[in-house]
């Protein structure tokens, strides 16, 4: 009669055990399907296009990390890189918003040296009209940094 019950036990064990890796198996399948899932999710949100102000405000604040920055400047030059044409001899009125850009990227605390000669050779190039009003107001912006 002992061994019956030791027998039965055992096989209620061995039953358990079995259930219990098939459930994880299971579950952890359905997590990466998650995670999967997630990834494309951001992917998706990264392929819209983000605001201007919100790019403005990331780099404005200065709790902002360098990585945080960087991909707002990448951001930032991906979609609004280009500034509209000048009205004569005189910049067009939204160019200030890229001055204001170029001069609170400078004074950024957390900014470092590849951030700003991306940032300035980029519009350079897109906006060969505006190089010295942008190499003004870089220089602006330098010369705001402490020492």
């Amino acid at each position: 009669m002992d061994i019956t019950l030791l027998i039965k036990s055992l096989a209620a064990l061995v039953g358990a055990l079995g259930i219990l890796i098939l459930l994880y198996f299971y579950l952890s399948n359905n997590n990466k399907s998650q995670k999967k899932k997630a990834s494309k999710k951001i992917q998706h949100i990264r392929e819209v296009q983000p605001d201007l102000n919100m790019l403005l405000e990331i780099i404005k604040d200065k709790k902002s990390t360098t990585s945080e920055i960087k991909e707002a400047v990448d951001l930032f030059l991906k979609y609004y890189g280009k500034i509209p044409k000048k009205l004569g001899m005189r910049a067009h009125p939204k160019f200030e918003i890229y001055s204001e850009l170029l001069i609170r990227i400078c004074h950024h605390p957390h900014i470092n040296k590849e951030i700003i000669l991306k940032l300035d050779k980029e519009l350079k190039k897109m906006n060969p009209e505006y190089k010295l009003e942008l190499e003004d107001s870089l220089t602006k912006g330098l010369n705001t940094r402490g020492v």
